[in-house]
This record gives structure tokens, sequence and C-alpha cells, in this order.
């Protein structure tokens, strides 16, 4: 049974990644901060969800300590590294916990790998690190050196790292870029919750750049199958190497058709307060994913129809049992 690092185990894509990898057969150890930038009753609620195979221990990649320990006493064949201080507009109000989780914390995963040998560290960037880029679809191949965000920079630093280290130290690693991810478990900050949640309770929602926006939304499925197939792409590599995808639909979706499939599900219309655009933000993200497809053979294959659909039946059942 291979032994499988998830960093960032309690947040919506790693928790949902543990699940997934255990279901494929792997010896699973999870490890999170469980900081409070969102409600962490939320976290400990997805932990609860996994159990057999699954070891979780609380654990801040950002103390190099604790993670070399835990680097010396087990011997990982991968590492999934999916922790980060998400959110683009928290990093114009903190800054220093980008700094100190995407960037230090990711340092000390790379000094893991590069000293305690693991087959393939597949970790998180995003689809951000595109920034003011104005040609579309986005693509591995075009330069992305215009960020919008402190966060883009951090994630486009973290690419430039694992580069560095694979030069440097023969680190066998990809990173994946990925889409405006939503689905059930998601975060109160994305833009799903935060709708949804002001639809049921009759406030207004915030359409930024009066609804002139265009995201290529993901849904967390699609995104887990295209980190355990690019995970198992990396281990079976001949020679190590540094590889960059996207992962996203690979179709964008107006956002007032996604707030209109919203209220469809919810079963009521938002009230819509119409804003500028906000700093640290951009009209459109759309993934090339031809690299991916190629390499890997997988696809993502949700309509929005269905993801939006699964979200909101998970989120009114999620709001009805806590209210209880």
């Amino acid at each position: 049974m291979k032994k499988c690092l998830v960093t960032g185990a309690a947040g919506f894509i790693g928790c949902e990644t543990s699940l997934a990898l255990v279901k494929a057969g792997y010896d699973v150890v999870g490890i999170d901060n469980l900081n409070d930038y969102y409600d962490v009753k939320l976290k400990h609620a997805r932990l609860a969800r996994i159990k057999e195979h699954f070891e979780f221990r609380k654990l801040d990649i950002a103390n190099k300590v604790q993670l070399e320990q835990l680097f010396k006493t087990n011997k990982f064949d991968a590492v999934i590294n999916l922790a980060a201080q998400a959110g683009v507009r928290y990093s114009l109000k903190n800054p220093q916990a980008y700094v100190d989780s995407n960037i230090t914390g990711f340092l000390n995963v790379l000094e893991c790998c590069r000293n305690y040998p693991v087959g393939h560290l597949l970790y998180a960037s995003s689809s951000s690190v595109y920034g003011r880029n104005t040609k579309t679809p986005f693509s591995t191949e075009d330069p992305v050196c215009k960020p919008s965000s402190l966060y883009a920079a951090t994630k486009r630093s973290n690419e430039l790292m694992a580069e560095t280290y694979n030069h440097l130290f023969n680190v066998n690693a990809t990173g994946l870029r990925f889409f405006t991810v939503y689905g059930p478990w998601g975060r109160p900050d994305m833009a799903p919750w935060l709708f949804a949640s002001a639809i049921l309770e009759d406030r207004p929602i915030k359409v930024f750049n009066n609804g002139n926006m265009r995201r290529d939304f993901t849904y967390v499925d699609d995104i887990v199958g295209g980190i355990l197939a690019t995970l198992e792409n990396g281990l079976l590599r001949n020679a190590p190497e540094h590889r960059l995808y996207n992962i996203g639909h690979g179709s964008p979706v107006e956002l007032m058709n996604f707030i209109a499939t919203l209220e469809k599900y919810i079963g009521k219309e938002a009230q819509k307060e119409f804003l500028p655009m906000q700093p640290g933000d951009v009209e459109i993200t759309y993934a090339d994913t031809v690299a991916l497809e190629r390499d890997t053979g997988y696809r993502a294959s949700t309509d929005l129809e269905t993801g939006v659909k699964a979200f909101a039946e998970w989120f009114l059942e999620y709001k009805n049992r806590n209210r209880a």
C-alpha cells in the first residue's frame, strides 16, 4: 500500500482528495493547522468523514521542526501539498499570513522532499497566476509575470521554487493550477457559499464588475480526479521532472448564469447589489487543459447544472443540520 501525505487535509480540496486516496487504496496521513480563517467546526466536520487508512495530525507546514520529524518517522511515496492561506481579497488585508504559509511553509515541504526523498510531490497552484493576461484560454505555455494579487504572486513563487528544487536536487514535482473550484463542503468565503447564504437570509449578494465576469467553474470531484490522475502519472516517470498543468472545466460561464442556476436550486431569487471590480480580481478565467489530457487522459466532465445542484442540496442540508 502506497503512503501519501496530504497537507491541508481539513480544507475543501484537501479533505475530498484524502477521501479519494483512501478509496483508491492509499495509506493517507493528513495534516492541517486548523486555523480560524473560517469556522473550524466545518473543518472538523470534513475530517469526520474520513476513517479507514487515514491518520490525522494537527501540524503547520510553517513549523519546520515538526514537519521534518513527520518525514523522518514516515516513508512517504508521495506528497500532495494543498496547505495554503487561501483567498485573493484576504491577501490585501493580511499579507504576512500568505508569506508564512504559502512561501515559508512550501519551502519547508520542498526541503523535506529533498532530504527525505519521495516519489512525487504534487502541489496546488492557482489560475490566479495568469493575473492580467488577456489571451484566452490560459495555457501553461503563456508567460505569467503580471500577478493581480499577493496570493497569485505566492502561487507563482511556488512554481519557481519547485522548478529550482527539481533542477538542483531532482525533486520530482508537479504543479496544478486550479480553476474556480466549487461544490459540497466548500469554503464560507467562496462565492457559492456567500451567494447561497445571502439568498437564504434575504440579504443582497455582491456582484462585482456589475456582473461582467466569466469563470471557469470546476466541480470539486473533477479537481480531485485530476489530482489522482496526475499523481499516478508522476509516480511512473522514468526521471524526475517538474511539470505544470491546468485543471479546469475548459468552458467559462457568465457570472450571472451561475447566479441564476444557484437561485434555481436554492429556490429563491437573489437580491443583487452591483459593484465595481475589486482590487486583485480579474474579468475571466479560462483553462486550456490540452496538456493534462495529453499526458494523463483526464478531462473534467461535470456540467454546471449538475455541480450547482449538488452544491445547493448539500448547502441546504448542512445549514438545516447546524441550525438544529
